[in-house]
């Protein structure tokens, strides 16, 4: 495993759609396995492949319910409504208040190549959205309507 450079929203890649995963070998585990490693230590919730440079549909997350891996993720469903404040990896320093789905079914590939569908609610739900918009070439500061000062949020 190694960790892999994290691009800066000012990147173009990170507004560019990306590609389905069609080959499920030891170069996506390789994949897989480094963005797990810098996920944790850039002590994120989420992190999408383009995040690291690679413009293929994968994201990995652990918003603290266990680690998991989606691969050509696919949003079936989404209910409710939740605000929150939001930041990004890409995005250093940067915090706003974004509206998202309250409970989102999606289904995914595992690294293998074996589909599964999962319904989650809460933060998870805000972090599935939330990595899935990186693979569509979109990032969180389009969505915020409030900005946080970033020494709001240490107080707490």
């Amino acid at each position: 495993m190694a960790l892999r450079t994290i691009l800066n929203k000012r990147d173009e890649i990170l507004s560019k759609k990306c590609r389905p995963v069609d080959k499920f070998d030891s170069k996506l585990h390789t994949l897989l396995d480094d963005m797990k490693e810098t996920l944790y230590n850039a002590d994120g919730a989420g992190l999408a492949a383009p995040q690291v440079g690679i413009l293929r549909r994968v994201c990995v997350m652990d918003v603290g319910e266990g680690y998991i891996e989606l691969i050509n993720p696919e949003i079936i469903e989404t209910s409710g409504e939740q605000t929150g404040v939001e930041g990004c990896l890409s995005c250093p320093g940067e915090w706003g208040y974004v509206t998202r789905p309250m409970n989102v079914t999606f289904k995914a590939q595992d690294r293998f190549g074996n589909w599964y569908e999962k319904s989650v609610e809460g933060l998870f739900a805000r972090c599935v959205m939330h990595e899935c918009d990186h693979l569509e070439g979109k990032i969180f500061l389009d969505l915020v309507t409030r900005w946080v000062d970033p020494e709001e949020l240490e107080d707490k």
